[in-house]
């Protein structure tokens, strides 16, 4: 059987289905999120992703984590999980990211991730007065931001001179003691992004959609020219499993339903986002709930079911499936206790802390 891994979404803004759901009240706060990786460690689960955004994209005057701070104190009071945080290059310096990332790195013992994502929400920067430049060109800042920190966490003493930046014999320590650097994930899903990914990330993360269209989208990277190992896979998706099909999707229909009333907050987010966005595209497309894709990809039905789609998506590439669930906390554990032995691995497993793979 292919190599599996699981991870979740922290809920660093709050429900990923529906904000209005009596079962699961609105909590983006340090201790929910905080106890919700610590209980997806025990359970076994591989990985957690931390979204970035200075405000909730979805509700201005609702809650937000922050991705660096937070993942930074997970780092310190988990042992085993790998904690992916997102960023966006705009935000940044390359070199003040790069030093923040080997310092969350020496944190966590060699347990650390970085998510590379393009940006949508113009309104995120244009209301900081910074710069959101059209989509191409933004890919462009990203590629040169992310050579210069790639360079930088895996040790090197870099000299860079480039469009948007200048680097002079600059080198950060400490670096990785536990590999040679920390792993780079890469979302999104243009032409610029798939050759960046290809180019420089380790693993490309794909929003939740069809089975077919995820294996052509693998079945393209592939096929592309590419330095080092090969590149990973991960898929996003939204879970709904129950013992009979009829129960998920009635579990379905209840949170489509529950989702008709974020439609304000959801016709603000579409004006602040870039038509440029082709995650906004493909998702106009298809109907779900969730986010990145979200239960487009098929991860509804008996438990038998779901396993079944899991492999099927494993069997063309996929090796992290990040996860999505509502009630997070509760649906989370159902997951590690119905699916996981399914995959041969039991919730909540003794086994020593994980040791991340060099690169």
């Amino acid at each position: 059987m292919p190599h599996i891994r699981f991870g979740i979404w922290a809920p660093v803004h709050g429900n990923r289905a529906a904000a209005h759901d009596p079962l699961e009240p609105y909590d983006a706060s340090w201790e929910h999120n905080r106890d919700t990786v610590l209980e997806a460690e025990a359970l076994g689960y591989d990985a957690t992703l931390v979204a970035q955004h200075t405000v909730n994209p979805h509700f201005a005057e609702r809650d937000q984590l922050d991705s660096w701070t937070a993942t930074a104190a997970l780092a310190a009071v988990t042992s085993r999980i790998e904690l992916i945080s997102a960023i966006k290059p705009g935000l940044f310096h390359p070199v003040v990211l790069a030093k923040m990332a080997l310092q969350i790195e020496e944190i966590s013992g060699g347990r650390f991730g970085l998510n590379l994502v393009n940006a949508w929400n113009h309104a995120e920067f244009e209301k900081a007065g910074l710069p959101f430049p059209e989509h191409d060109a933004r890919y462009a800042y990203g590629r040169e931001w992310l050579s210069v920190v790639r360079r930088l966490i895996g040790g090197e003493t870099v000299t860079h001179r480039g469009d948007h930046f200048t680097v002079d014999d600059y080198t950060l320590r400490p670096a990785s003691r536990h590999r040679a650097r920390p792993r780079i994930y890469l979302g999104g899903e243009s032409e610029p992004a798939r050759a960046l990914a290809a180019d420089l990330s380790d693993v490309w993360f794909i929003n939740g959609q069809p089975l077919d269209s995820v294996e052509a989208l693998i079945r393209d990277l592939k096929a592309r020219p590419r330095a080092g190992a090969p590149l990973g896979f991960g898929l996003s998706a939204f879970v709904i499993a129950r013992e009979t099909e009829a129960e998920a999707k009635a579990e379905h229909r209840r949170l489509i339903e529950l989702a008709e009333k974020d439609k304000p907050a959801k016709a603000i987010q579409a004006s602040n986002t870039d038509p440029n966005v082709v995650m906004f595209q493909t998702m106009a497309q298809r109907s779900f709930v969730g986010t990145n894709g979200g239960t487009a990809a098929g991860l509804v039905g008996s438990y038998d079911q779901v396993a079944e789609r899991i492999d099927a998506f494993s069997r063309v590439g996929v090796e992290l499936f990040m996860l999505q669930f509502q009630p997070l906390r509760a649906e989370q554990r159902r997951f590690a206790e119905e699916i996981f032995p399914r995959f041969g691995r039991a919730a909540n497993p003794s086994r020593p802390a994980l040791k991340s793979e060099a690169l």
